[in-house]
């Protein structure tokens, strides 16, 4: 089984099932590619609020075993073992709880893998080395030997670029990396991230670097009958009002206005802009309008992107000498989000989305659970 995010054969899969995955289909399979190496292949259409209801009748489900420290990502969380729950024994007892509890409390064929480990990163690691139902547990006296049989690219914080600059610096293996001295990973990570490395590696207990939001943006794959040019801009003014939502959702204004297209036949188009500072849906939306007179009238468009950038939080943004927006608008901006929390998305919409109110639904990011009252299906 693969999901999709719409029903044709040049989408890709954005989840697989294990037995799938035996065939070589995997996330970012292309569907028809996916329906060769797959024959019996079922494709099953995307229902990220349905994803989004179970994600949180499984942290319920935890909580009823373990407290829930954080939530890492829509099937992802971290529970902090404290005083004798410590004890291998206890620790073992209540990962086997959890399972009891998500298999009778949200559904009995769901399946988790536990990990435990001294700190969060190894308890993730641990918990991605035994997959699916797995419980595997990494314990202090066992490092860093017990890393050595992982792959560079299983370790979380190591993609692509990492893994090419540990190469680049002469580091091939787990065993290489656990083995480099403090300077050398300071050296890789190019400041005090490889110092955590190094220490996370050796089980201590450091706590990631917070991050702060750079930009919020939506991407669609466009469906068939939205693969026009008048399809492309109706659907991204759909993306760009659910952005500006979000945007005042997190008290934030944007300085700039990303758009691009990804055409059938690979090409790309994209324009971006500096703004004045603003979370305005209507002058957000003049201003793209204006950015999208000079998209190009030719080729089928396949995917489109659009990215409020250079974000910051509305108390450190000076206020604008000029295009300034006024109390009045800000009033329209929250009665436009509060009657559409209280009645239903697209109740109040900007007139440029009206022809793909029902395109671009509700999608889950890797590190973003989306708000049923800002992102949902209707």
């Amino acid at each position: 089984m693969a999901v999709v995010p719409v029903m044709a054969d040049s989408t890709c899969a954005i989840a697989a099932s294990y037995e799938a995955k035996k065939f070589g289909v995997k996330t970012g399979t292309i569907i028809a590619e996916a329906k060769q190496k797959c024959p019996e292949l079922v494709l099953v259409q995307a229902r990220h609020s349905l994803y989004v209801e179970y994600h949180h009748r499984i942290v319920e489900a935890v909580e009823q075993t373990i407290h829930v420290k954080s939530v890492n990502s829509i099937d992802e969380m971290v529970c902090e073992l404290t005083g004798s729950d410590r004890q291998r024994d206890k620790a073992i007892e209540i990962a086997y709880a959890v399972k009891a509890s998500i298999k009778a409390n949200v559904g009995d064929t769901l399946t988790c893998s536990v990990g435990i480990g001294p700190n969060d990163y190894l308890a993730k690691t641990a918990s991605d080395m035994q997959k699916p139902d797995g419980l595997v547990i990494v314990e202090e006296e066992q490092l860093p030997d017990v890393l050595y049989a992982l792959e560079l690219r299983d370790l979380c914080g190591i993609g692509k670029q990492m893994h090419a600059r540990l190469r680049k610096h002469g580091i091939f293996t787990v065993e290489m990396l656990c083995t480099a001295p403090k300077h050398q990973l300071r050296e890789v990570w190019g400041g005090i991230e490889g110092e955590r490395m190094w220490a996370r590696l050796r089980g201590q207990d450091v706590p990631m670097a917070e991050t702060q939001k750079s930009t919020v943006g939506h991407s669609h794959v466009l469906e068939p009958e939205h693969r026009s040019v008048q399809g492309a801009k109706a659907v991204v003014h759909r993306l760009l009002q659910k952005a500006a939502m979000r945007l005042r959702q997190y008290e934030l204004h944007t300085a700039e206005i990303t758009v691009s297209v990804r055409y059938v036949d690979g090409t790309k188009w994209k324009q971006a802009r500096e703004i004045t500072p603003t979370q305005d849906v209507l002058q957000l939306t003049t201003i793209m309008s204006s950015m999208l007179e000079v998209m190009p009238e030719h080729g089928t468009p396949f995917k489109v992107t659009i990215a409020l950038n250079k974000v910051s939080p509305l108390e450190s943004t000076p206020l604008p000498m000029f295009e300034n927006v006024g109390p009045a608008r800000s009033a329209l901006n929250n009665s436009i989000d509060a009657i559409n929390k209280k009645y239903g998305k697209n109740t109040l919409y900007v007139g440029t989305a009206w022809n793909a109110l029902s395109s671009a639904p509700m999608r889950i990011a890797f590190n973003h659970i989306p708000d049923s009252e800002v992102d949902d299906d209707t």
